[in-house]
């Protein structure tokens, strides 16, 4: 026990090593700066809109006060559409570390969100021992989670989701539990439906989308309950499942009662200009196809990702071919491992109630897209919700392969089998493989995990050094070019609808701060133009009065400037530099003289 402890360890310190490498290296992006403004316990609402701000004004909600639990929880179920235990957490967690006047350390917001990605690598471990009562499959699920690129790019962002898993694989043991209640014809303890309720309630608390979570579970037991109810008839002297129906039912209204008190603070707080970039109900021709696409571009990540997204395009392709040719690899010993585990009598039942489970989640993923027209595939973020799963059915998967290994001596073993029958022994047999040396014994790597564990190594280190899942906004590609064109005075433009645009345009104030040192040629200001409907003027007018009052020679930079605007009356005309694309940010230079 002792030794498997170790090799724990050994997943466990891989894994923080790569969620804490370079975690401050990608600038913050406007998810981001709500995460630390709102668990600062500050408001967007401090920065003036519709007039000309200084740097330091638009940064200002990004400075740690002295600000309570109260107001965390005041401003963000005012402004936002999140539930508030995370923020709540973040914010005790940045009072541990006192600032120094300045802004807040992104290194702190992230740090939080990396330790809790580090955590679900022992949870992955048990869900594997419960699951399949196999700590071979635990120790494989874990060694995948370490090094899974979905996994670090989650860990390395200041928000919410590497919390949410948690609370996923907590509420998945439950459910392996209570499902094997009713194979076992055993009623579940009082305590146990309690910790269940427990956890489903601060599953949906640290976010909405948990509730996928639930439904994919509650389709799952319902499939599994009916099957028990078909066959056990069919049983002489079986008890019928029905003994359970009371817990179940307790735990299920528990769970909506603590999932339902969150409905009214959602109906008052709920904005729907914070989630129009997923709503897209008008596709046309091949454009069905996309979430199709994005979802498995989500799913591939989470076992690989090369660096696809650098501007070098021989290392592009290069990295594109490398991971075809894994996944045509990898694709069928995954798949022979899953039907193996079918055909066992002991891993069958594991392996259809998970995977009925990341089924049942896409159904829902794929329903809401194509019949709701919300296109939940275009954040790969949102997958947290069946990701343990993923990473468990992995994990069984290559614990088939034990007979097709490499023997390296590192001078110890680890048996998973306890001979004292306190701990199951694991479903696979290591008779076979087993090899003594004297008082020294073998640990063994298997060949098909070596290279797919290598891969998911290579792949985190690809998010770490920001080669691969880059942020929606580039503002450290779009700051250096507007230091390097512009030697007059600077005016940043955009159009205000909620926080995201603030946070869109404070992208661009870190930077400026972050490079703060360098030749600057003049300290930039910034406005924010509200529009309060599709074809409002508003923003116009603000922009032309804004203009009127500002010296010159001034460049103007409109950034996602998504209005009319007609700045030639204000003698601002278009630059004719050809300027390089930056992600997230659609721009124009304008000089004005």
């Amino acid at each position: 026990m002792r030794k498997t402890s170790l090799i724990l360890l050994l997943w466990l310190t891989v894994g923080i090593g790569l969620r804490f490498t370079h975690l401050e290296l990608k600038s913050p992006w406007t998810d981001e700066f709500s995460t630390m403004v709102f668990s600062l316990g500050n408001s967007f609402r401090t920065v003036p809109l519709d007039r000309a701000i200084a740097l330091d004004v638009l940064m200002t909600p990004l400075i740690p006060t002295d600000a309570g639990v109260g107001e965390v929880i005041q401003h963000l179920l005012s402004e936002s559409n999140h539930p508030p235990l995370y923020f709540v957490l973040a914010h005790l967690w940045m009072k541990l570390f006192p600032g120094d006047g300045g802004l807040v350390s992104v290194w702190v917001a992230r740090s939080l969100p990396a330790i809790l990605g580090a955590v679900s690598i022992p949870a992955i471990y048990a869900l594997g021992c419960i699951a399949f009562r196999s700590r071979l499959v635990g120790q494989l699920a874990a060694a995948m989670m370490a090094v899974s690129p979905y996994g670090i790019f989650l860990a390395q962002e200041a928000r919410h989701y590497t919390l949410g898993i948690l609370f996923v694989i907590a509420s998945l043991a439950c459910l392996v539990v209570a499902v094997r209640h009713i194979w076992e014809e055993k009623s579940l303890p009082f305590w146990f439906s309690l910790a269940w309720i427990a956890i489903n309630s601060l599953g949906i608390a640290s976010h909405y989308f948990f509730a996928f979570t639930l439904c994919a579970e509650g389709m799952v037991l319902l499939a599994f309950w009916y099957w028990e109810m078909r066959h056990g008839k069919e049983r002489k002297n079986s008890q019928s499942p029905i003994q359970n129906l009371k817990s179940f039912v307790a735990v299920t209204a528990g769970t909506l009662a603590g999932g339902l008190v969150w409905l009214p603070v959602w109906q008052h707080s709920y904005n729907s200009e914070l989630t129009e970039w997923i709503k897209n109900s008008d596709r046309m021709g091949w454009e069905w196809l996309t979430p199709i696409f994005q979802a498995i571009a989500a799913w591939i990540t989470m076992l690989s990702l090369l660096p696809v997204e650098v501007t070098a395009l021989p290392i592009v392709i290069a990295s594109g071919l490398v991971m075809i040719i894994f996944f045509l690899w990898a694709l069928p010993i995954l798949n022979r491992g899953i039907q193996e585990s079918l055909t066992q009598p002991t891993t069958r039942k594991p392996v259809l109630l998970l995977g009925g489970f990341v089924l049942s989640s896409l159904v829902l993923f794929f329903s809401i897209t194509y019949f709701w027209g919300i296109d939940l595939t275009r954040g790969a973020r949102y997958n947290f919700v069946y990701f343990p799963a993923v990473i468990v059915l992995v994990g069984a998967s290559l614990a088939q392969e034990v007979n097709r290994f490499w023997i390296l001596d590192f001078g110890f073993w680890i048996d998973p089998t306890d001979e004292s029958g306190v701990t199951p022994k694991p479903m696979i047999s290591w008779s076979k493989v087993k090899i003594k040396r004297g008082k020294n014994l073998f640990y063994l790597l298997y060949f098909n995990f070596c290279i797919i564990w290598l891969m998911g190594f290579v792949s985190a280190m690809t998010v770490g050094f920001n080669l691969g899942y880059q942020k929606y906004y580039r503002p450290d590609l779009l700051v250096p070019v507007i230091q390097q064109v512009s030697k007059a005075n600077v005016l940043i433009a955009t159009t205000h609808k909620t926080h995201v645009q603030t946070g869109e345009v404070m992208g661009l104030g870190w930077e400026f701060k972050r490079l703060a040192n360098s030749e600057i040629p003049a300290t930039p200001q910034f406005i924010l133009a509200h529009k309060d409907s599709k074809n409002s003027t508003l923003p116009t007018i603000t922009l032309q009065k804004t203009l009127s009052t500002l010296p010159r020679p001034l460049d103007l930079w409109l950034v996602n400037f998504h209005a009319t605007y007609d700045v030639k009356s204000q003698n601002c005309s278009a630059s004719s530099q050809s300027l390089p694309f930056v992600d997230g940010y659609d721009y124009q230079l304008y000089h004005c003289d």
